[in-house]
């Protein structure tokens, strides 16, 4: 079936840093985000997203991780059966604490690359679910200045609850930039969601203080989606108004803000 065609608008072209090759998906013009898919892929709901950042005068890079590109998210061969394969996976760490996934250099050479294409301030980054710590271990790449964290999960399991998926190292790289440099951070997540617990934004609360912005959602205000609890903030659970697209309408201000193209 060619679900690329979800991606029509978009210009496909291959990155490599040496270590791993992937598939990036452009749209857009402007400054650089990128957009770091959730489980289990670069559905057509992500799409919907990124096609909002560039919309909002942004150019807009669409990295494949795993998956197929443009399949449904609710195809049965869909996140819970992937899910068992990517653990084993070399480029991720599914349950590891105080520590990023291999992929994240990747992510970081292709932050490089586009930011010297794109120009503007820096390059914006919100990885989401499965990769939404992502974002966070990316800030040791300079070019990276705003950091999107939705719904991040993991690591997983009831070890990973006070956690993130980001080294010591790391977290204190973007404490210290934050600092300097005047940056902050976003979080998203659906109050009540057991992939993303409490202990995990309150631990992301008191290591970053006010340069963290945290967006709690009632469950109530989700869009029906896949899962029995609400749990994609900018995707599946996205609702066309209400608090949910007031949320996805403040990421990309704070895109365009952080990276000049505002």
């Amino acid at each position: 079936m060619a679900y690329e065609a979800a991606l029509k608008d978009y210009q496909k072209f291959q990155f490599s840093d040496g270590r791993w090759t992937r598939e990036v998906y452009r749209r857009g013009s402007g400054p650089a985000v990128i957009v770091i898919h959730e489980m289990p892929g670069l559905h057509p709901h992500v799409i919907r997203f990124a096609d909002h950042v560039a919309a909002a005068g942004m150019t807009v890079f669409c990295p494949v991780l795993f998956g197929v590109a443009g399949r449904p998210a609710t195809h049965p061969a869909g996140a819970l059966t992937m899910l068992a394969g990517i653990c084993i996976r070399r480029e991720f760490h599914v349950w590891s604490t105080d520590k990023s996934s291999p992929i994240v250099d990747w992510l970081r050479a292709l932050a490089r690359k586009v930011h010297a294409e794109c120009g503007g301030k820096g390059v914006g980054a919100v990885g989401m679910c499965f990769t939404g710590g992502f974002a966070l271990a990316m800030m040791t790449e300079p070019s990276v200045v705003a950091p999107v964290l939705s719904q991040p999960s993991l690591p997983m399991g009831k070890a990973g609850a006070p956690a993130i998926d980001a080294s010591p190292a790391e977290i204190a790289c973007a404490k210290k930039r934050f600092a300097e440099e005047d940056l902050s951070m976003i979080g998203l997540r659906f109050i009540g969601d057991p992939f993303v617990p409490d202990l995990r934004f309150e631990m992301l609360k008191r290591e970053f203080g006010d340069k963290f912005e945290a967006i709690e959602l009632d469950p109530k205000d989700a869009a029906p989606g896949p899962l029995k609890n609400p749990h994609s903030v900018l995707t599946s659970n996205l609702a066309d108004d209400g608090p949910t697209k007031a949320a996805e309408e403040r990421v990309i201000a704070f895109f365009r803000e952080r990276t000049g193209a505002a």
